[in-house]
């Protein structure tokens, strides 16, 4: 109470006077001074006593409102003086009664701040600890309210007629410039729905087209294997002819390819009927162990059942079983150079033959006369060298290898190009699905603007802002691009900046944020990031570019691209925090 009195004695009796004339009564509101509309009914009973807005458990007698005297830990009881300035931070966890779009953000106490009525004007809250400072705050309050008590002599006439009228002005230019931006970026979503929308057409289309050369590979290849072997028979019959052996030559050859698959399949089959042997002898010593030892007194039906199955089964006769001299004829007959239980192919090699077709038509021109013969022979030439030409038939001067003839490069050829399209078709399928599920931030509306770049010098370097790409910087006296960082994702950031005179700025509100990471590395430092923090304006541009850390830069950028963006968050229940303003160019 010692306190109090000092308090009360210090102040005028011209402040004292006001200041209970205020509380009372005031010719237009008979709210106390300094109380905005949204918190008057917490001041509508001056005959009873007022509690404390946060703490409505602590009640002081209502003359006692504006005192300037912080009574309230809340500081709900000095609206219109400083008292309670000192009271730093709200606590977040505790909602502020009646906040609303006017609402500064973090301020100290249950109420955001002084109220300015400024008529003519827009109505406004002034931080506490400038109220009475001696200092006029046109700017916040145009109505010279804030230094009612005229401390030091100062006396702030009213402004608000002609600083509204100016701010009518520039409100009406701006809001022509919104609507211009909110035109493009009604165009820019136009744009990116167009993108996103040709996107799933060409998914549809690759899927189709990857079905039809699916088909096509398959067809291609199947006509390498016909090829392949339509080849190697021509190969063969070629190395024959050039033998000397005709039909019996390409029979030969036939034969001894046959003899030796029939040969490895046998090989293969006696290992496997060895390990069989081994296995079943395995097993039936297993059932003679348990038909000898199980306790025929142990009633366990399983066990009787499985015993009597065994001695069904060693009753029976067997037939698959075999000689020595079997066995060592396998084993002969498995052997690589077997000639006397075998084939002896050589003796069919050296053997003789006809002469071929072709050799045939040769003999026959020598009962001509020598013209005919002449034409006869250079025809015969003639049509053999074109049929090799066109590869109908082997060259026999060349190498009969079947890789190597001209009808099997192509079909590989055919069958390698179906494979590649098919293989890039893949790719493209997969790269358009993940271009369709990425992130194109609010809408997809990015999609209309990737890879566009703005660029903006600032200080020594050049800094450029590439949507949806990377953001770099380079000198403006010569040097390679720096790589700031490359996009990464999207994230909300909450910006509490007054937006500049000339609307080129952030403003107050929820903000789109483009992260932008792993740049180059610095010397001695991390990986260059950059946070680009996007705000509505008509054109893309980059406001200002800040290093907020060693390699850590923050960029303030234009796009008509956000324009609206609270709004569209707030409908899409987006994150919108309470006492945000819409303070858009």
């Amino acid at each position: 109470m010692i306190l109090r009195k000092q308090v009360l004695l210090a102040l005028t009796s011209n402040s004292l006077l006001a200041t209970a004339a205020d509380t009372r009564s005031s010719s237009d509101s008979s709210r106390p001074r300094g109380v905005g509309p949204e918190f008057a009914k917490f001041y509508k009973a001056p005959d009873k006593p007022f509690a404390c807005i946060s703490n409505p458990s602590i009640s002081i007698p209502f003359s006692h409102v504006n005192d300037n005297y912080c009574d309230c830990p809340d500081g709900s009881d000095e609206p219109g003086t400083s008292a309670c300035s000192y009271l730093h931070h709200f606590n977040p966890e505790q909602p502020r009664p009646g906040a609303n779009a006017l609402t500064p953000k973090n301020e100290s106490m249950a109420l955001p701040g002084f109220y300015c009525k400024n008529k003519g004007h827009v109505p406004a809250y002034i931080r506490f600890e400038n109220v009475n400072d001696g200092v006029c705050d046109w700017d916040v309050c145009c109505d010279g309210g804030d230094e009612w008590m005229g401390v030091g002599g100062v006396k702030c006439e009213d402004r608000c007629a002609s600083i509204g009228k100016e701010w009518k002005k520039s409100e009406a230019k701006r809001a022509e410039g919104l609507g211009r931006a909110t035109k493009k970026r009604r165009e820019l979503q136009f744009e990116a729905d167009r993108r996103r929308k040709e996107v799933g057409e060409k998914i549809d289309a690759t899927e189709i087209r990857i079905e039809g050369l699916e088909r096509k590979v398959k067809e291609a290849e199947e006509s390498l294997k016909e090829v392949e072997r339509r080849e190697k028979m021509r190969a063969v019959k070629s190395d024959a002819g050039a033998k000397g052996r005709g039909k019996l030559g390409v029979l030969l050859s036939l034969s001894r390819d046959r003899v030796g698959e029939l040969r490895g399949a046998l090989t293969k089959t006696r290992k496997m009927r060895d390990d069989m042997v081994e296995r079943v002898a395995e097993l039936e010593g297993l059932l003679t162990a348990l038909k000898e030892e199980y306790n025929p007194n142990f009633n366990d039906a399983g066990v009787k059942k499985a015993v009597q199955g065994w001695e069904d089964y060693a009753a029976r006769e067997s037939t698959d079983t075999w000689t020595d001299a079997e066995d060592r004829d396998l084993v002969e007959i498995a052997k690589e150079d077997n000639t006397e239980s075998g084939i002896n192919w050589s003796e069919f090699e050296a053997e003789e033959e006809e002469p071929s077709d072709a050799a045939a038509i040769y003999s026959l021109t020598s009962y001509l006369p020598p013209p005919l013969q002449s034409w006869l022979s250079g025809s015969v030439s003639s049509l053999r060298q074109m049929l090799i030409d066109n590869g109908i038939l082997p060259d026999a001067t060349k190498s009969t290898n079947v890789d190597d003839s001209p009808a099997v490069k192509n079909a590989r050829k055919t069958k390698d190009d179906a494979q590649r399209d098919l293989t890039n078709a893949q790719n493209d399928l997969k790269r358009d699905r993940e271009d369709l599920e990425k992130d194109y931030g609010p809408g997809g509306i990015f999609r209309a603007l990737k890879d566009t770049c703005v660029e903006k010098e600032s200080g020594e370097y050049k800094y450029s802002h590439c949507f949806m790409s990377k953001t770099t910087q380079q000198p403006k006296k010569g040097g390679g691009q720096t790589t700031m960082g490359n996009f990464a994702g999207f994230e909300i950031e909450y910006v509490d900046d007054d937006l500049p005179a000339d609307g080129k700025g952030l403003g107050r509100g929820d903000r789109v944020v483009m992260k932008y990471e792993n740049g180059q590395h610095c010397w001695n430092g991390p990986n260059r990031s950059t946070r680009v923090v996007l705000g509505c304006s008509e054109t893309d541009e980059i406001y200002k570019i800040a290093e907020s850390e060693k390699c850590v830069y923050r960029m303030e950028v234009g796009s008509p691209a956000v324009c609206g963006f609270e709004n569209k968050a707030e409908e899409e229940g987006g994150m919108k925090e309470e006492g945000a303003v819409k303070d858009e160019l």
